[in-house]
């Protein structure tokens, strides 16, 4: 169940091994569904790995996640890109859903940077925002599902660790200064930066109504199934993390509309209400795919600026 460091360290040699010296990173970047294209902003010469090469790393199974590593340069400085994440829901335990970090973490990687795609749950948000993640709600953690379970590694960290910064404050303010020093993304009228509470649950169907309104309530501003077990494990690490949510539709809040009222209406020849339910839009993963697909580049636009003010 848990996973020996001799595995980690196991995984990173052989990474080691596929990598020039000087071609080992300082800054790994995690794509989300839809946003491996951030690895073609890659320049120079890349080396690209698939998982099952790799010791101890599972197969990424979700449409919208290659399943490899790319080592590079972005923005000047080394990059590695992991295309296509692990997430519980898949079957995988949350160690390996995030034994990816540890390993970036053996390699000498400071700086993760994290990217999901994720329910809008704030209503002044709006489909192909981006939200910089300042806090998260970690459910399945609170209930028991949290990476650090079990004998501590002591040679990644602390038994108890901190995570109130989490999400490094000095990154968000670069991450915020590069979206707002870039003429393109900064003069978007139809879609916004945003910051705000990310919250995890574990998937794979999305949430229910009243699902989401608790999320709302409790201070949620988007949800998404992935990122906070990777960000905790960074930052037991010791790593700076930074975490961009795609707001890739609009999480129904609404409450369930009453049968009874509606059986009520049929029966006096009142159709309105029953189009009216007819017309909302629930998620799917077709509709998360083509928002990431037509926001990626803005997405890799804004993460390789921020790179090049690292």
């Amino acid at each position: 169940m848990f996973i020996k460091y001799d595995t980690y360290e196991e995984a990173a040699s052989f990474l080691r091994s596929q990598v020039a010296a000087g071609d080992i990173p300082k800054i790994a970047i995690i794509c989300g569904s839809g946003l491996g294209g951030l690895a073609s902003g890659l320049t120079g010469e890349t080396t690209t790995i698939p998982y099952d090469r790799i010791p101890g790393f599972v197969a990424s199974t979700v449409p919208g996640h290659s399943g490899e590593l790319v080592f590079g340069t972005l923005s000047g400085k080394k990059v590695v890109v992991m295309k296509g994440r692990f997430h519980c829901y898949e079957g995988y335990s949350v160690y390996d859903a995030t034994f990816p970090v540890r390993v970036f973490g053996l390699l000498g990687v400071k700086t993760i940077i994290v990217t999901n795609a994720a329910g809008g749950l704030n209503q002044e948000y709006s489909v192909g925002d981006i939200m910089l993640i300042n806090d998260h709600l970690s459910i399945p953690g609170i209930a028991g599902t949290n990476a650090l379970i079990g004998p501590n590694i002591e040679q990644f960290g602390t038994r108890f660790p901190a995570v109130s910064d989490v999400y490094t404050p000095r990154l968000r303010i670069l991450a915020a200064e590069a979206y707002l020093r870039n003429p393109k993304l900064a003069s978007n009228t139809k879609n916004n930066l945003r910051e705000g509470v990310y919250g995890w649950v574990i998937g794979p169907s999305f949430e229910t109504r009243v699902e989401c309104r608790a999320l709302l309530t409790l201070g949620c501003d988007a949800v998404g199934m992935s990122t906070v077990p990777e960000a905790v494990i960074a930052k037991h690490l010791g790593m700076e993390v930074l975490a961009f949510s795609l707001i890739t539709n609009e999480a129904v809040i609404s409450k369930e509309p009453s049968s009874i009222e509606l059986a009520k209406a049929r029966i006096n020849g009142d159709s309105a209400s029953e189009t009216s339910k007819s017309n909302e839009v629930f998620a799917n993963h077709a509709e998360v795919m083509e928002v990431a697909n037509e926001r990626a580049n803005d997405l890799m636009t804004l993460v390789g600026d921020f790179v090049g003010m690292l």
